[in-house]
């Protein structure tokens, strides 16, 4: 074994190492920042420009309740959005009332069968974003399904 060779190989790692850390909390302070500068409203969203086909997206599912696509900024091998057709007032999580209950439950039934259609047998994470401390950053409620690697705990 050569010793130098080794060095290298951790110095290599190393750097590798604060370059993704470097890497993923811009994507986080972007993200963070897209957050804090979304306003809350009921007023149409990229969403509804998916849901009426006038922006493109890669449809993964799609039913008459809900729309499934992958996300342009993926944050795991899978990463999938998955929105119900009709917004109802749903702009997040925190303005659920009864009425809502059958189309959660859908958004979370149809994230199980994605699930099993992207190969993700050993787990994923389903993740909601809920308002600017949750990192909300489009008014229209969607589930994030992400797989493909080992999810850390905590999350963030």
């Amino acid at each position: 074994m050569n010793p130098r060779s080794d060095e290298n190989t951790r110095d290599v790692s190393r750097r590798l190492a604060v370059f993704t850390w470097h890497l993923s909390t811009v994507v986080m302070a972007s993200e963070k920042e897209a957050a804090l500068a979304a306003v809350p409203s009921d007023s149409p969203t990229i969403f509804d420009k998916i849901i009426n086909k006038e922006i493109p997206s890669k449809v993964v599912y799609e039913d008459d309740k809900v729309l499934a696509f992958r996300d342009i900024a993926p944050q795991a091998p899978t990463h999938i959005l998955i929105i119900p057709k009709v917004k109802d007032g749903l702009t997040g999580l925190s303005k659920a009332e009864e009425r809502h209950c059958d189309i959660l439950g859908r958004l979370l039934y149809t994230a199980k069968l994605i699930a099993k259609q992207e190969g993700l047998e050993e787990g994923y994470r389903i993740v909601i974003n809920d308002g600017p401390n949750g990192c909300q950053s489009v008014y229209h409620l969607h589930v994030h399904l992400l797989g493909g690697r080992q999810m850390n705990w905590p999350p963030g």
